[in-house]
């Protein structure tokens, strides 16, 4: 049996009041109203600047340790990872509150989105869940990992949804914008569970979040669900193959592409020719990594909180 969150377990909550469209204001005193309703001892943690995650991340950590608690993040998927970065090595227990734009991973699991006091009560109901994280170079990443195009496309959608707001059609038009401009290509040298290869690419993405795979068209998208990872590479094409290829991903249809390659992996070595750092977006946020990179499975799940009403969506 599943352990169940403990009834006196205190809570210590990261909120991010940049992440979402909502105000972060209601956000909180709709938290405090419902814990304070059931007689739960609590502490948020505001996060005011980004900069400020990683330590009251750790802060968290720190005080969930001490006094047998959890660790809850109320964000999107750049938030939910910075989190996961100090709750992971600690195994306190974890719960999610998605607040951002995609949310993939709060859907994969079934998470409460929405009203903030609603799905905190959801996971006062909870029980514990392993969930497999993906690591790049020993940072870890839930939904995806990728280098190339694609934290280019990422760079530009934040930049657009600054000017215009945080929605998905701005962020797909940003995207549709992007694959218009020039961009390098990559030549990646493969190591891993399959002979060592070589190849030209747009962008190599490794995916460990079942349901964008599966909402994409990639056909392994169930060996995360089986304890490994997927790596898709895009070969070079003209822009508006590019653009129709994306269309078709958006479609479920991407794994159809001749020009796209997948497979699944526990262990994978990449590095570039002539290069010795490269930009790697995680969870959409992006970084700066040396080379070469080491994709892997984390040695330990994450202790997700999943409440009892939970329904994960899957894709059509």
């Amino acid at each position: 049996m599943p352990a169940a969150l403990a009834q006196d377990a205190p809570l210590f909550i990261v909120l991010n009041q940049a992440s979402g469209s909502g105000d972060p204001d209601r956000v909180e005193a709709s938290i405090r109203r419902s814990l304070e309703g059931r007689g739960r001892e609590h502490e948020i943690l505001r996060v005011d600047d980004p900069a400020q995650l990683p330590t009251l991340a750790q802060r968290a950590v720190a005080q969930a340790q001490e006094r047998d608690g959890a660790v809850v993040v109320v964000g999107g998927d750049g938030t939910i990872n910075a989190v996961t970065q100090a709750v992971l090595p600690s195994g306190v227990l974890f719960g999610v509150l998605p607040q951002g734009t995609f949310n993939f991973f709060g859907r994969c699991h079934g998470l409460p989105e929405g009203e903030a006091g609603q799905g905190m009560l959801a996971l006062l109901d909870a029980s514990e869940q392993p969930v497999q994280v993906g690591t790049v170079n020993g940072r870890a990443f839930l939904v995806n990992a990728s280098l190339g195009l694609y934290p280019e496309l990422l760079e530009q959608r934040e930049e657009a949804k600054q000017r215009f707001g945080r929605h998905r059609l701005v962020a797909l038009g940003a995207g549709l914008r992007t694959l218009l401009k020039r961009f390098p290509r990559l030549h990646l040298l493969m190591r891993g569970d399959a002979p060592a290869s070589a190849l030209d690419a747009m962008t190599l993405v490794v995916g460990n979040n079942c349901l964008q795979l599966e909402k994409i068209g990639i056909e392994q998208a169930t060996a995360v669900e089986r304890g490994r990872l997927v790596g898709i590479a895009v070969r070079p094409v003209g822009r508006l193959a590019l653009v129709v290829m994306a269309m078709r991903g958006l479609l479920g249809h991407l794994g159809e592409q001749q020009r796209v390659e997948s497979f699944a992996f526990t262990e994978l070595e990449v590095t570039l020719r002539r290069r010795r750092k490269v930009k790697v977006a995680l969870d959409g946020e992006i970084d700066t990594f040396a080379l070469p990179l080491r994709f892997t499975i984390a040695p330990r799940p994450l202790r997700l909180l999943v409440p009892r009403s939970a329904e994960p969506e899957h894709a059509a």
